[in-house]
């Protein structure tokens, strides 16, 4: 069974680093099903492949068993199954929890990154397949084996030879390959309790939460047992609302509101927010983050908008924005212009896609940096609306907050804020990435020394208003 990851950041051969095996030297490790072969087929500074051959010897796994003869001749030493899990934690565990002391910044770093997988089964087809590795932000390649290619009339086998291409870190990539492999395989060579429920909460740690597909992962990640699978269900649940608590809502009115409160700040960015997407000609408009859906209801009194969308990733926010709208006593007519959606904005989702403009109001400062990338790839890349109007904390102006402390940003769920030179790097560097132009208006009143306490960025791409 052959898994290569291959990269071209530069200098590529520092993925040598990161794997902790040298790409000067063949690498053998004796494992209880067989033996695994590291090896490096493509060395240089601008692309560089690290491959992973497993050699299962069927014959021994069954020794002394009195084992039926299925149990001698199957596919798993030819196709990526649970094997491979525990040779990518055994061999490459370093890796795998995100260690490198030689290059550590670069081990927290999104660098891109191939991996390719030459048999894969797939129970469940290559649907299954887009739907669990498409909304982390990978580009899936798939092509399937035919059954016997001298009898091509028996159609095709439920294996694929998978190719992954996406920009995140070698952590990430190895732990959804650690999970998700023996999830298409749908099944596992070894007895599955209690100890998997830890491995799949510590290994679906900032991803499998929100992820659409979570039930299914859960479900055959531990093998259809009921009761490990509400368990796990649970302890990812409580994972995914740590991401953005309960209390961040409240946070956010009576810590960061009340700062801004004086200055009307917050109903002064989403009028702003609202005048940008009605001035870009939208007609379909999508609030990501959408919150308490304060900005719903200031798009759905605007007629232009004909389609009005919400999505959070706080289920109790969608709920308060439901109860804002009223949207249980609105007409027929403009209860149809209008839904809500449960979803993350660090997953692709098909659902986003299609939309005139987009607004992201008061988000990007609740994501760790390091899920900056994901967010960028959902947005700009995968979504494309026409028009994207984000807006940010200004962290200069908080100095002329006097009960605001040095250092403190403007509540405590906040993982950044910029100064106004910061958010103009990072915009520019999107937009030029992903084929967008964009401006800048100042939210609230400018000050001559510090800038207006917030700022938006207006993001469009060619063709748009």
């Amino acid at each position: 069974m052959l898994l290569t990851i291959r990269t071209t950041h530069v200098p590529a051969t520092d993925l040598g680093f990161l794997l902790h095996k040298h790409p000067d030297r063949l690498q053998s490790f004796e494992l209880p099903f067989g033996r695994v072969h590291v090896f490096y087929p493509e060395v240089e500074e601008s692309a560089c492949t690290a491959a992973l051959l497993l050699d299962v010897d069927p014959v021994g796994l069954v020794r002394g068993g009195g084992a039926s003869l299925d149990q001698y001749v199957n596919d798993r030493p030819y196709v990526a199954s649970s094997f491979l899990a525990v040779a990518i934690a055994r061999v490459l565990g370093t890796a795998l929890g995100g260690r490198c002391e030689r290059l550590p910044e670069l081990a927290a770093t999104p660098i891109p990154l191939e991996a390719r997988l030459a048999a894969l089964p797939c129970r469940g087809g290559e649907g299954l397949l887009r739907r669990l590795f498409e909304p982390l932000g990978y580009a899936v390649s798939a092509d399937a084996h035919v059954l016997d290619p001298t009898f091509p009339g028996w159609g095709l086998s439920r294996y694929f030879t998978v190719v992954l291409r996406g920009t995140c870190r070698l952590s990430d990539l190895l732990s959804h390959l650690y999970v998700l492999v023996p999830v298409l395989d749908d099944d596992k060579h070894y007895w599955v309790g209690d100890p998997e429920v830890e491995k799949l909460v510590r290994h679906g740690e900032g991803w499998l939460g929100a992820h659409p597909e979570r039930e299914t992962i859960a479900r055959r990640y531990l093998k259809h047992q009921k009761s490990l699978v509400r368990e796990a269900i649970a302890r990812l649940t409580v994972e995914d609302e740590e991401v953005r608590p309960e209390e961040t809502a409240g946070v956010r009115d009576a810590e960061e509101a009340g700062l801004e409160r004086p200055l009307r700040l917050h109903d002064r960015r989403l009028d702003e927010v609202a005048a940008v997407l009605h001035e870009s000609g939208a007609t379909r408009v999508i609030d990501l983050g959408c919150g308490d859906g304060k900005l719903l209801k200031r798009l759905l009194a605007d007629r232009q908008f004909e389609e009005i969308v919400g999505m959070d990733v706080d289920s109790r926010s969608l709920e308060t924005a439901r109860d804002r709208l009223d949207l249980d006593r609105l007409p027929p007519k403009q209860r149809e212009r209008i839904r809500l959606l449960h979803g993350s904005l660090l997953y692709r989702d098909r659902r986003l896609a299609g939309y005139d403009a987009a607004a992201v109001v008061e988000v990007v400062e609740h994501l760790d940096p390091p899920r900056l990338a994901a967010f960028e790839r959902v947005v700009f890349e995968f979504a494309q609306p026409r028009t994207v109007a984000l807006t940010t904390p200004n962290r200069e102006y908080n100095v002329r907050w006097p009960s605001l402390p040095a250092g403190r940003f403007r509540h405590r769920d906040h993982r950044f804020e910029w100064t106004r030179e910061e958010f103009r790097i990072w915009a520019e560097a999107v937009a030029a990435r992903f084929g967008y132009a964009v401006r800048y208006l100042p939210v609230g009143d400018e000050d001559p020394e510090v800038g207006a306490p917030s700022q938006m960025g207006i993001f469009s791409r060619e063709g748009s208003r």
